[in-house]
């Protein structure tokens, strides 16, 4: 599957914009995550862009969410690396395993709290904010209280720093900012 076929997977499943710019942005940090890791940008991407395609049919089942997912990609003829990336991200059934799904599943927490950070930001964008900013949020229990920290230490297990990890997502949601309205 390419990008271009990923993104119009997404116009036919996913109708709220805002979940849509959030795996554009997960997508963004699995492509520098890859490329800092040696890893396959292209098929590390495609696993951020498509990890909650499944979000709008599962809300109401918590439980089902990634499993969905995971399934239709399976159907679709997508790589396992990706449908286990996919299907790990949710950390219920099955735990992270592979880099990618470590990855994936320490992004998907991150891109919301810098988010929420860009909006309470004096520039109220990503162009202004810098990673001390972004850790001071972090050290905040009750700020963005979903972006679940431990999840994002995750990063750990990658061999990166918590400081590295935010500067390498920091960096690739910049590159996408447009896109992201930030």
């Amino acid at each position: 599957m390419t990008r271009e076929e990923a993104l119009k997977l997404i116009q036919e499943k996913v109708k709220t914009k805002n979940l849509v710019k959030h795996m554009i942005a997960v997508e963004a940090c699995m492509r520098k995550l890859a490329e800092r890791l040696g890893e396959d940008p292209e098929m590390w991407g495609l696993a951020g862009l498509l990890h909650d395609i499944d979000y709008e049919v599962t809300k109401d089942k918590p439980e089902e969410h990634a499993k969905v997912g995971a399934e239709w990609l399976r159907e679709m003829g997508l790589p396992e690396e990706i449908v286990n990336a996919v299907r790990r991200h949710a950390g219920r059934d099955e735990k992270p395993v592979e880099p990618m799904d470590i990855a994936l599943y320490a992004a998907d927490p991150l891109t919301g709290l810098i988010v929420a950070s860009a909006l309470m930001h004096p520039s109220r964008s990503l162009k202004g904010m810098d990673r001390d900013f972004v850790l001071r949020r972090f050290k905040e229990k009750r700020f963005a209280a979903g972006a679940n920290r431990e999840q994002i230490k995750e990063c750990e297990r990658l061999g990166l720093s918590l400081e590295e990890f935010i500067d390498i997502c920091l960096e690739a949601m910049k590159e996408v900012s447009d896109a992201l309205g930030l």
